[in-house]
């Protein structure tokens, strides 16, 4: 298994967690199969239905006091867990009515015999009995809905929507996708969402982020074992996943030891490849050389003393010193067959790479040339309108475009956007979620880049270094908070760093 994948320690995963970065994300069909293997090796399925219905339950009592309860169940499992959170939520004396979409005598299974042990009355769902002021549990559908939701179904849940009752989703808002966080036709946001063992993809991509509210991941007894046979292919990116492959420090390092970062930069738009090349420098490059159009060196040499600057007719010779391990081009550097014919020198230099924006679009009329050359483990950054400029045709979700779209460029794609996704050939796949709104400004792409770029330089593995710099980034702008600019992002680094930076005992 890829070490960014490694299983949870189960001492990690309390139940009720409410903070839970770092985890494994299964889609639908991944869970089915936890499911499958909890009860193959001995845990009851009535057993794992009453935990699910005990969690809803403490979530309800812990955020509100005592109410009007409505229990929205569905005709299948989901439902059973909404069966379980009204009889232990009537049981603590809360008032709770019960609407089932379906016929009780056609439950069956886990769900028919925790609907057995409701004392309560069982009315069949019906959109104009919901009331103002009513705690709705939407018991209705979980993450593996597969079509719109139509009939009572449909007309509830947008009763819900129109009278803005606060909802909790059980496992997923009814009308969500687990797998990739789309609306079937119509859902209803809710407050709170009680998902079980680990999260799912929905969860984190978007709209499915926003409509689940806050989200509890419960621990109902599924053994932390099924991850291994399982094997997860996506994770929630965060420093678990990336820590071991930080590059260590060593006591005799020398800046050519940290990596010598080539930047390929712009005539017209050079504050990007100076945004870049700080940012490179930040996150810990030892080295960074911009090549300037003639003409701009000027500018590229007042602005960062720490940084070198080359012409660009000196590419040659610059790509020739081994010692400049590693290349950034793409921000701010133009579209045009100058720009390609760039690129192309750069991917048969043999140095680890990083192309973004310009670098991207200047291949959109023959993106296979691009794929043709480029090098093992190299990294392109594209926002959504370069994505598809450059892999035209590609439908589905967030992740299973960047997932389709590694594969076809056999590169690391960061898919960026507020849920970007990180992905690799193969399958391997971060969705990343702790970027926050006030990085929706001019030029923090560029930082990105650099950041992964630098990140490249020492020694990174591809893949872990792009997951590493998208975390980074979005950390950094949080530490920032609103009224950020991208020159702000890379002075929250040093800061930063400190829990990540190492030093090796012995040199290699």
């Amino acid at each position: 298994m890829h070490s960014l994948f490694r299983p949870s320690d189960p001492r990690d995963r309390r139940a009720g967690l409410r903070h839970h970065a770092d985890m494994e994300l299964l889609s639908t069909a991944e869970m089915y199969r936890a499911d499958a293997f909890a009860i193959a090796n001995g845990v009851a399925g009535v057993d794992l239905m009453e935990r699910a219905g005990a969690a809803v339950r403490d979530v309800v009592a812990a955020r509100w006091n005592r109410r009007p309860v409505t229990v929205l169940c569905g005709p299948g499992n989901n439902g059973g867990d909404g069966f379980v959170a009204a009889r232990l939520l009537a049981e603590a004396g809360w008032p709770v009515r019960l609407f089932l979409l379906g016929d009780m005598a056609k439950l069956r299974g886990d769900a028919a015999h925790h609907a057995a042990l409701w004392q309560g009355e069982v009315q069949p769902l019906d959109a104009d009995l919901l009331r103002n002021g009513d705690l709705v549990i939407d018991a209705l559908f979980g993450a593996g809905l597969a079509r719109p939701l139509d009939g009572a179904a449909l007309a509830g849940i947008r009763r819900v929507r129109e009278l803005c009752l606060d909802c909790v989703a059980v496992d997923m808002p009814s009308g969500v996708s687990g797998d990739t966080g789309a609306v079937l036709g119509e859902a209803a946001p809710a407050l709170e969402t009680v998902s079980f063992f680990r999260p799912k993809p929905g969860h984190y991509l978007y709209p499915g982020r926003r409509l689940s509210g806050r989200l509890t991941i419960a621990d109902i007894g599924i053994p932390v074992a099924s991850l291994a046979e399982i094997a997860p292919r996506t994770v929630l990116n965060g420093p678990d996943h990336w820590r071991g492959a930080w590059p260590a420090l060593g006591p005799l390092s020398h800046k050519y030891h940290r990596g010598h970062l080539l930047i390929a930069g712009g005539a017209r738009m050079t504050g990007a490849a100076r945004l870049a090349a700080r940012a490179a420098r930040r996150i810990g490059a030892g080295l960074a050389t911009i090549l300037a159009p003639a003409g701009s060196e000027i500018v590229y040499q007042l602005d960062q003393p720490g940084a070198m600057v080359l012409e660009m007719t000196e590419l040659e010779p610059a790509l020739a010193d081994p010692r400049r391990n590693a290349a950034l081009a793409g921000p701010g550097l133009g579209v045009g067959e100058t720009t390609v014919e760039l690129v192309k020198a750069l991917c048969r230099s043999g140095k680890r790479l990083v192309l973004d924006a310009d670098a991207l679009s200047a291949f959109a009329a023959q993106p296979e040339e691009l794929f043709a050359v480029l090098p093992a483990d190299c990294i392109l950054t594209p926002h959504d309108g370069e994505f598809a400029r450059l892999f035209p045709g590609l439908t589905g979700s967030r992740l299973e475009r960047a997932r389709c779209a590694a594969d076809l460029a056999g590169a690391i794609v960061i898919l960026k956007g507020a849920d970007s996704v990180i992905a690799a050939p193969g399958g391997l796949a971060a969705i990343n979620a702790n970027a926050p709104p006030w990085l929706a400004t001019g030029g923090t792409g560029d930082v990105l880049a650099g950041m992964a770029a630098g990140l490249l330089a020492r020694g990174m593995p591809a893949f872990e270094a792009a997951a590493a710099a998208v975390w980074l980034h979005g950390e950094a702008a949080n530490r920032y908070g609103p009224g950020l600019i991208a020159e702000d992002l890379p002075e929250q680094l040093p800061d930063l760093l400190g829990g990540y930076e190492t030093i090796a005992r012995h040199e290699e």
